[in-house]
């Protein structure tokens, strides 16, 4: 044990710092269960004791990775034994809920769902949403600019912080805690920090943009007959909804198939459909929007677009629908199983599924393809199973090389990690990773703030 941990220890308090058995016992992330290597977690209450850790760590040449809830599916908080982890999991305050402003300020620990149950409280929306969102932290949720469910209304994380307090590798506090939406005063540093994956500092408050709370939901559960069909749908619902229009979630038949096969979700549609996709619109006149919501649908049916639909008609039928697009831990049925988050043009995606599938199959006996997506903002889910593990760099050489030429994404929403690290050149160019690693060089110079991640 590295005296740091002693030093640690005699600053914060025995509780503010696991070690041995207390931190063997915690997962590496979501989907490694096996234990966390660090020499030790340590737990502050305070910017001001992140900033304390930070310092002495700095001091004594010790690296640190920043925790939160552990959602992350791309390495991105992975720890080594001589490494110390650092949880904000004490860090749970919602400090202040300005209803004038729209804003809510929070400690990093937040869970997501928390900050959704006090902005509901006071009759706001904070749009962020995900199936984790049990789990996964605000500060997790900034330093990975999560996406999510409603991006297509409401944007990525990026779009919904006004203010940010951050600990820089020397544990230096950077606190640019705004809540005003024009501050046009040079380089926005907040940024610096959001996406970043907790390599250039550490997320410890915000500021949240909240929306209002929505006076009406309509949600409906559509069939298509082929891709083209998917698209216009998508277009005739943004244009004809005036905005109202937050999540077009669309699911290839295998997605579809896999979640409703029999003992899991009862199918509202019948599943020889090609495609479907969970629609969802948020407005602020219920009787009119229901309407409205209505005579879109029969539209793009009397069109040839929309094959068949089911609309939820109370919130306990909208949430089942949602649970048919949400609960992807069927997806671990499969073995192999690898899974992806891409991005790429709406209109490239259907030729480069099916160039996919049609590479699995030349390589791979009876491999599996599922597709799924939040379509609407171009960014698409894939689950594959073939092969053996051993096969993992050749499925992802298969997935990732078309999407350069598509000038397309490795990563929608989960990051970079360590997992996509190889394959960064793919969607940036050598200038802007240059760029990235000066700016890494630049404030963390010895490279001790969650070393190895990103570049």
């Amino acid at each position: 044990m590295h005296p740091v941990v002693d030093l640690i220890r005699e600053k914060l308090g025995d509780t503010a710092v696991l070690t041995g058995d207390d931190v063997t016992a915690r997962p590496v992330s979501r989907i490694i269960k096996s234990g966390c290597a660090a020499m030790a977690i340590i737990r502050p209450r305070s910017t001001e004791e992140v900033a304390l850790v930070m310092r002495l760590c700095h001091d004594a040449g010790v690296a640190v990775v920043p925790r939160g809830g552990m959602t992350g599916l791309v390495g991105g908080t992975l720890v080594g034994p001589h490494e110390i982890a650092l949880s904000l999991e004490r860090m749970t305050g919602i400090e202040e809920v300005d209803t004038l402003t729209q804003t809510m300020t929070v400690q990093a620990g937040v869970p997501l769902q928390a900050i959704q149950d006090a902005a509901a409280a006071h009759d706001l929306l904070f749009p962020l949403d995900l199936g984790a969102r049990g789990s996964a932290t605000i500060g997790g949720n900034i330093a990975t600019n999560a996406g999510g469910n409603k991006v297509l209304r409401y944007g990525m994380v990026r779009d919904m912080v006004l203010g940010l307090e951050a600990v820089l590798p020397d544990g230096e506090i950077v606190s640019s805690m705004f809540k005003i939406l024009k501050n046009n005063t040079g380089v926005d540093l907040k940024q610096l920090f959001i996406g970043t994956e907790g390599t250039l500092g550490i997320v410890t408050r915000a500021v949240l943009r909240l929306q209002p709370a929505p006076r009406s939901r309509q949600t409906m559960l559509g069939a298509f007959r082929d891709f083209a069909a998917v698209t216009r749908m998508l277009a005739h619902m943004r244009a004809a909804s005036g905005g109202n229009l937050s999540s077009y979630e669309v699911m290839w038949r295998d997605y579809y198939m896999l979640l409703t096969a029999p003992g899991r979700h009862a199918p509202p549609l019948d599943q020889n459909h090609p495609f479907y996709a969970l629609v969802e619109c948020e407005g602020a006149d219920p009787a009119g929007d229901d309407a409205a919501f209505q005579a879109h649908l029969e539209a793009a049916m009397e069109r040839g677009w929309l094959a068949d639909a089911v609309i939820a008609r109370s919130e306990a039928e909208r949430l089942q629908l949602w649970r048919i697009r949400d609960d992807v831990h069927y997806l671990t049925t499969l073995s192999p199983l690898f899974v992806f988050d891409v991005s790429l043009p709406v209109s490239a995606m259907d030729a480069y599924v099916k160039d996919l599938r049609a590479a699995l199959q030349r390589r791979w006996a009876d491999p599996t393809l599922i597709s799924y997506g939040h379509l609407g903002d171009g960014n698409l889910h894939l689950a594959l199973s073939c092969g053996t593990a051993a096969d993992k760099e050749a499925v992802e050489q298969l997935v990732y090389t078309p999407l350069q030429a598509l000038r397309g994404s490795v990563s929608a929403e989960h990051g970079i990690g360590v997992d996509k690290k190889k394959y960064l050149g793919v969607t940036r160019t050598p200038a802007e990773i240059r760029l990235m690693r000066a700016l890494k060089a630049a404030i963390d110079p010895a490279g001790r703030l969650n070393p190895g991640k990103i570049v």
